[in-house]
């Protein structure tokens, strides 16, 4: 398995972009379809995934092993933004808070307060970011997206490590 990276790192990071699109959609049905409103830190959520497939998508197209090593290295980033957000709702979800108050939502936000203070309420959560509406194998929304934001990040370093390792053997070579 590892070894496909080697032979074809541009069909995993379209395979990622593809696995992320299928989540949006996943995310816009549950949302649209099943009612589920997503809360602030869901919403972050969704930009970071939308950030990692057009990355990994792009980066997939891309030529030259300096793209593909530009394009992980930002994926890996985005993804561990990803990540962090997800944890700290799952924590939420695990240990709420006594007081849950739902608060405004994001666009409510960033219309209403300077992007400066906006930022800073999205990260706190609200009684919305705690609730578990939908899970699957016992693992609500927050935690399966923090699963599958490592599983990127994981792919992504793998990524930049081969990458680098073959870099530095071709100039080891020269």
């Amino acid at each position: 398995m590892i070894q496909w990276f080697d032979t074809a790192p541009r069909r995993v990071l379209a395979l990622v972009s593809v696995a992320c699109v299928g989540m949006l959609a996943f995310g816009l049905y549950l949302q649209h379809v099943v009612g589920l409103e997503p809360c602030p830190m869901c919403i972050v959520q969704r930009y970071a995934l939308v950030l990692v497939a057009l990355i990994s998508g792009i980066t997939a197209f891309a030529r030259g092993r300096g793209a593909l090593l530009a394009g992980s290295g930002l994926m890996l980033l985005v993804s561990g933004f990803g990540a962090f957000v997800a944890a700290r709702q799952s924590w939420l979800q695990w240990y709420p808070p006594e007081t849950a108050s739902c608060g405004r939502d994001f666009y409510g936000m960033i219309e209403t307060f300077p992007l400066k203070r906006a930022i800073p309420m999205i990260f706190k959560g609200s009684g919305d970011c705690t609730k578990i509406d939908w899970t699957f194998l016992g693992g609500s929304i927050a935690n399966w997206s923090f699963l599958w934001f490592c599983f990127f990040a994981v792919v992504a370093l793998v990524l930049l490590l081969r990458q680098g390792r073959r870099r530095s053997a071709q100039h080891s070579y020269a």
